[in-house]
């Protein structure tokens, strides 16, 4: 495949301008005639390896070398193209010359269509919030971490590399040149005390750190870890004066082993957490809940460490089962852990991903697909993430198609979180997971849907579809009528 050509005209005119150099003085430090210096700032020629050095020499500060841009900035055209809005408009080629000839403008548009996205996110915002006979669309503060997280596409790099870093430390550096056609589950797990007592933990001590490396880690920052003899204790208690975690003894292991995460990165990154809440645009009542959840965050990327995980994720096309044996953790973790996937550069595939309760209500979301989840009031009841909470243990999937014409294939499965005690219920929830069809090769639960995508919205007052017979309200923006000799399933028609 050939080396795409890298044209960087207007970088060079912003380089030659902050350095107040005329193009004559400018061509004679890169060593070329004001002619082709003057067509490389006009996107006439790419830049050859030989200005690119003479740039890196001269401007070792300003100048980057990226060679995986232009493929990256192909790639961010492509997915605005398959936008239904835009699909007319963009071909392959076209795309490839846009990003390659004129990279500026490319990034322009993206940013406007960025920005495009985000207003239509706030419109519909305001829109649902209407429908469901709202006042006001003033957030909660937990609504505003979430609207914070999917701002910061679910991923915050500094936290995450940092427990990179510590999962390194613990477990060894990761292979250079894994060989990922490999079956990652072929590696034979050694045993330690931790999995001594769980025999069929197929983890790997080089994927993952083992509960007994964690709490020597937590040792090592002075922290003393302890469980509660209390059935009815709290999950985990910190007392900073003591330095003493105490954990709920009656948890299961999964989550014994994430709120040990979750105590190394709040103790061991407590300045950056610090400093992301003292940035972030959002209400003083929301810091606290955004500081647990930068903590929650780096906690996974510890379990889950970056590469490791988003190799196996690709190795197993995302086979969650397997990805839990391999790190360790649980279902609704590994989950959620792949919507986090989007380290620049290193992205997984975009995904969306949520957990919802018995009432139907959506705890947890995130979506780096075009795919948007109701604010208020129920989602679409066609969606198989519903179904999936009344069947606890079994993974259902659907491919469903958006009144956009964008289909999505959905992985759901119903979760039983044990309450410890017969005196209390335990916690029943679905969790989702997805991504748009065109990514069905990289998804495993695609293998088992039809051709036939399900219709569905994001919920019945937005809706537009005419004739579903699950509706539960009529659409806000659209007129009905009612015939009182005739009674079809749902009593009106939508004009």
């Amino acid at each position: 495949m050939p080396t795409p050509r890298r044209f960087a005209g207007q970088t060079l005119k912003t380089l030659r301008r902050s350095a107040a150099l005329g193009q004559a003085a400018m061509a004679q430090r890169l060593g070329v005639s004001v002619s082709y210096l003057s067509q490389l700032e006009n996107d006439d020629r790419p830049v050859t390896a030989t200005v690119a050095a003479a740039l890196a020499r001269h401007f070792p500060l300003d100048w980057q070398e990226d060679d995986d841009a232009p493929a990256r900035r192909r790639a961010a055209l492509a997915d605005a193209f398959a936008d239904p809005v835009l699909a007319a408009l963009g071909s392959t080629e076209g795309l490839a010359r846009t990003a390659e000839q004129t990279p500026a403008l490319a990034d322009r548009f993206l940013a406007l269509h960025a920005a495009w996205r985000a207003a239509e996110e706030r419109r519909q915002i305001a829109d649902e919030a209407t429908a469901s006979g709202l006042a006001t669309t003033a957030r909660l503060p937990w609504e505003e971490v979430r609207d914070w997280f999917h701002a910061a596409g679910n991923y915050v790099d500094l936290l995450d590399r940092a427990a990179e870093r510590t999962a390194d430390d613990l477990i060894g550096p990761s292979p250079s040149h894994p060989d990922e056609s490999r079956d990652p589950l072929s590696l034979r797990p050694t045993v330690t005390p931790d999995h001594a007592a769980r025999p069929f933990d197929t983890t790997s001590e080089s994927e993952t750190p083992t509960i007994s490396a964690i709490i020597a880690h937590l040792a090592d920052l002075e922290i003393q870890v302890r469980h509660s003899p209390h059935a009815d204790a709290p999950m985990r208690r910190y007392d900073p004066a003591a330095r003493t975690l105490t954990l709920n003894r009656a948890l299961p292991h999964e989550s014994r082993r994430f709120l040990l995460a979750h105590q190394i990165a709040a103790a061991a990154q407590a300045d950056t957490i610090a400093a992301i809440v003292a940035d972030a645009d959002i209400s003083p009542a929301a810091r606290p809940l955004l500081a647990i959840g930068l903590a929650n965050h780096a906690a996974g990327a510890l379990l889950m460490p970056y590469a490791r995980f988003a190799r196996a994720a690709r190795a197993t096309r995302h086979d969650i089962d397997r990805l839990c044996q391999r790190f360790d953790v649980s279902f609704e973790q590994a989950c959620h852990r792949l919507s986090t996937l989007q380290r620049p550069g290193q992205r997984g595939i975009p995904v969306f991903f949520c957990r919802v309760d018995m009432a139907g209500n959506i705890t947890k979301r995130h979506s780096a697909t075009r795919l948007q989840f109701a604010r208020f009031g129920g989602a679409c009841p066609l969606w198989i993430v519903h179904e999936a909470v009344a069947i606890p243990d079994r993974i259902l999937v659907q491919l469903a198609e958006t009144p956009d014409g964008v289909r999505y294939v959905s992985m759901a499965k119903g979760l039983v979180k044990p309450s410890g005690s017969f005196a209390r219920a335990p916690r029943r929830y679905a969790v989702a997971l997805g991504c748009e069809a065109t990514q069905a090769a990289e998804f495993i639960y695609a293998d088992g849907i039809g051709a036939t995508p399900t219709p569905i919205g994001i919920s019945c007052r937005l809706c537009p579809r005419p004739d579903c017979d699950q509706r539960a309200f009529p659409p806000a923006d659209r007129a009905i009528a009612i015939n009182p000799d005739v009674r079809e399933v749902v009593p009106y028609r939508v004009l």
